[in-house]
């Protein structure tokens, strides 16, 4: 099966979070050879495939591709039937087409045809980790795939997870890192009261005063040339009982702030003390992600040249965007990078994906594996 045969298969599985409807049966006959270590939880299914080549120690390489069966629920107002691959001047589309399917299809494609070529002068191992909890919470997902294989001994060192990345053309955009996200709730708290006595009041709305502007949208850090600065981003303010003469007794505000590495959450919990000194609040912080980078790397050096092998760009390092599951990843150590097809279309009506980006990533994926092969066996 070629790469669009193989997503066109993968789109027909309506994989809405966390369903996985069969599809890593398919999946797992694309690649007989591997083994595999299936690990489920709260209706969470999750699949690690691997094949060792040589005599392979905790010292052997381990190369893995990754990312998410899971789609969003397609919507109403598709143009054709969303869980039904439809080819259209020269695109393909179906729910998942660019997220993630897409990538999932090129490097199952990769990783099954290079590995016919078994002429490795060194121990190896190879493998495909991918979870049916990605567009969901995640707890149940990449996390406590990578923690079982942790324990058993069998952590990659490299990953590409395959998230569609890129921005204007294809190849535009390697993802070499994330920021982190913290959640923050600030509740104010003052006396209720009549409009008509304001001595006998507390108005939280009033001891916030101007002191919101100190927080919303503020920058906490300058950021540096990888990552955006650290944006407090106020998202909800809330207090009272929605009359006109009755002033409230607390005032809520929730933010959430995607912080780089140079902003921690003791950092955003010193900078709220700092604003709202004298008054009575509670805040409570919550870190959903750590920031990571990987700017200098094999893998991304790697990457970095097949792309512009195969399609002759040069393509800009980022961090931008939401997080991906690379996050849990970044938290055990280990190298990676996110790189996929263009993400104009992701969770919209009528998803597609270019043909020729699948055909370019399959290319891409398939030259990585050989030069991370060439360049080991020349070591």
């Amino acid at each position: 099966m070629t790469p669009l045969e193989v997503l066109s298969k993968l789109i027909s599985y309506p994989t809405i979070t966390p369903r996985d409807c069969g599809i890593f049966d398919f999946i797992q006959s694309l690649l007989p050879d591997f083994e595999s270590i299936y690990i489920e939880k709260e209706g969470v299914k999750n699949i690690f495939l691997y094949k060792c080549f040589g005599n392979v120690d905790k010292n052997s390489l381990h190369f893995c591709f990754a990312g998410h069966i899971d789609v969003v629920p397609p919507g109403e107002g598709w143009n054709s039937e969303p869980f039904v691959a439809h080819i259209r001047e020269n695109y393909l589309y179906g729910r998942g087409a660019q997220d993630m399917k897409g990538g999932v299809s090129a490097f199952l494609c990769a990783m099954r045809d290079f590995i016919q070529n078994d002429n490795f002068k060194f121990p190896l191992i190879l493998s495909i980790l991918l979870t049916s909890d990605e567009e969901g919470p995640g707890i149940y997902g990449t996390k406590i795939v990578l923690e079982a294989l942790k324990e058993r001994g069998l952590l990659p060192q490299m990953v590409l997870v395959a998230e569609p990345t890129c921005d204007k053309i294809f190849g535009d955009t390697i993802k070499i890192g994330r920021r982190g996200s913290i959640n923050g709730i600030i509740n104010i708290k003052g006396i209720q009261g009549h409009v008509a006595y304001p001595q006998k009041c507390s108005n939280p709305i009033e001891l916030l005063g101007k002191k919101l502007g100190d927080i919303a949208g503020i920058n906490l850090d300058e950021g540096d040339e990888y990552f955006a600065p650290s944006k407090l981003v106020v998202t909800d303010i809330r207090g009272g009982i929605e009359a006109v003469n009755v002033t409230p007794a607390n005032l809520k505000i929730m933010f959430n702030v995607r912080n780089s590495t140079k902003t921690d959450i003791e950092d955003i919990q010193d900078y709220i003390k700092k604003i709202l000194k004298g008054l009575d609040y509670d805040l409570k912080l919550t870190q959903s992600s750590h920031p990571f980078i990987t700017n200098s790397s094999f893998l991304l050096h790697l990457l970095k040249n097949a792309i512009q092998k195969i399609c002759s760009v040069i393509p800009d390092l980022s961090t931008s965007g939401g997080t991906s599951d690379a996050k849990y990843f970044g938290a055990f150590g280990i190298e990676v990078v996110d790189f996929g097809v263009c993400n104009d279309r992701i969770h919209s009506v009528d998803e597609r994906v270019c043909l020729d980006d699948i055909n370019s990533l399959y290319q891409i994926f398939l030259e990585l594996l050989k030069s991370l092969i060439k360049e080991n066996n020349e070591t």
